[in-house]
C-alpha cells in the first residue's frame, strides 16, 4: 500500500521526459534540428515533436521559421535571468571560502562593494599559532590593500573613482609626492593586477602580513566580490605563479562559475 509520504513524492512523468528537451536545448548552446535535439534528450522524434508543441505554446521554446530548427524561448529567458537575480554571492560563497581556507591553511575573506568601498562580508580563520584575523564590516584601502587593488583592477563604478582620487590625494599629501606620481605608479600595478588574474599585497597594509585577492564575476561579467587570503610574511607565497595564488584564483573561478559567469559566452558559442 503506498504511504502518504510517497504519493506526495510522485510527480508528473511526462514533465519529467519533457524536460530532457530543454536540458538538451540549454547544453548545446545553439538551436537544434528535430532530430538531433530526439536524439540528444533519447526519444523518437514523433514524441520529442509532441512536447516542442507544447514548450512553444508556453514559450519555452521557439523554432526558426526558415532552417527549422528550435532553441530556447522568451519564457525560457525569464526564467533563467529571474533565477539569476535570486542568486546570493554571500551565501553561495561559504562552501568555496571553507574549502579554500581548508587547502592552503590560511585565513580567508569574501569582500564586496559597499556603501563606503570594499567591505569584508565574510572571513574564515585558519585557527593557526599566528591569528590573521580581517572584521566583518572594515573597508580596505583601494591602493594599499590586495582587496583594494582588486576592486580598483577590475570594478567599475563613478563611485570607486571618485574614492581613488581622494585616496590618492590624501596619500601624496602624507608622502609628500603628487597626485600624477602615485596615479601613474597605481597604474602600472593596475595593469600587472589585470593581466595576472589576481592582487597582491605585501606588508602594505598591515606590517608583516600579505594578502591576495581575486575577482569574482557575475553572469554579465561584472565584478561583484573579492576572494582574499592573508597570511605572515615568510609563511605566505608572493610568488604570482605559487601554488597559493593558483588556489585562490581557482576559488574565484568556481565561485564566478556558480553565479552565472561564462554561460552567456557559451550559449553564443
Amino acid at each position: 500500500m503506498m504511504t502518504e509520504i510517497t504519493k506526495q513524492q510522485q510527480g508528473i512523468q511526462s514533465i519529467e521526459v519533457g524536460a530532457r528537451l530543454l536540458r538538451a536545448l540549454a547544453a548545446h548552446g545553439r538551436p537544434m534540428m528535430l532530430r538531433d535535439l530526439a536524439k540528444n534528450a533519447s526519444m523518437p522524434a514523433a514524441k520529442a515533436h509532441r512536447y516542442l508543441v507544447s514548450f512553444m505554446r508556453m514559450g519555452l521554446v521557439e523554432q526558426d521559421a526558415n532552417s527549422g530548427r528550435y532553441d530556447l524561448g522568451g519564457f525560457a529567458l525569464e526564467l533563467g535571468l529571474a533565477s539569476l537575480a535570486r542568486i546570493d554571492p554571500v551565501r553561495l560563497a561559504a562552501p568555496v571560502l571553507e574549502d579554500l581556507c581548508e587547502r592552503i591553511g590560511e585565513t580567508v575573506a569574501l569582500a564586496m562593494w559597499g556603501n563606503h568601498g570594499a567591505t569584508c562580508v565574510r572571513w574564515v580563520e585558519a585557527g593557526g599559532p599566528i591569528t590573521v584575523t580581517l572584521r566583518t564590516g572594515v573597508v580596505l584601502p583601494l591602493t594599499t590593500s590586495a582587496t583594494g587593488r582588486a576592486f580598483a583592477a577590475f570594478y567599475r563604478s563613478p563611485y570607486l573613482k571618485k574614492l581613488l582620487d581622494a585616496e590618492i590625494r590624501t596619500t601624496a599629501e602624507a608622502s609628500d609626492t603628487t597626485p600624477a606620481k602615485i596615479t601613474r605608479d597605481l597604474e602600472v600595478q593596475l595593469e600587472e593586477i589585470r593581466r595576472e588574474g589576481i592582487s597582491r599585497a605585501g606588508g602594505s597594509l598591515t606590517p608583516g602580513i600579505n594578502g591576495f585577492s581575486a575577482p569574482v564575476f557575475d553572469h554579465t561579467g561584472r565584478m561583484v566580490a573579492a576572494i582574499t587570503s592573508l597570511g605572515t610574511i615568510g609563511q605566505f607565497d608572493m610568488a604570482w605563479d605559487s601554488p597559493l595564488a593558483g588556489s585562490i584564483k581557482d576559488a574565484a573561478a568556481t565561485l564566478s562559475k556558480r553565479l552565472g559567469y561564462g554561460q552567456a559566452e557559451k550559449n553564443e558559442t
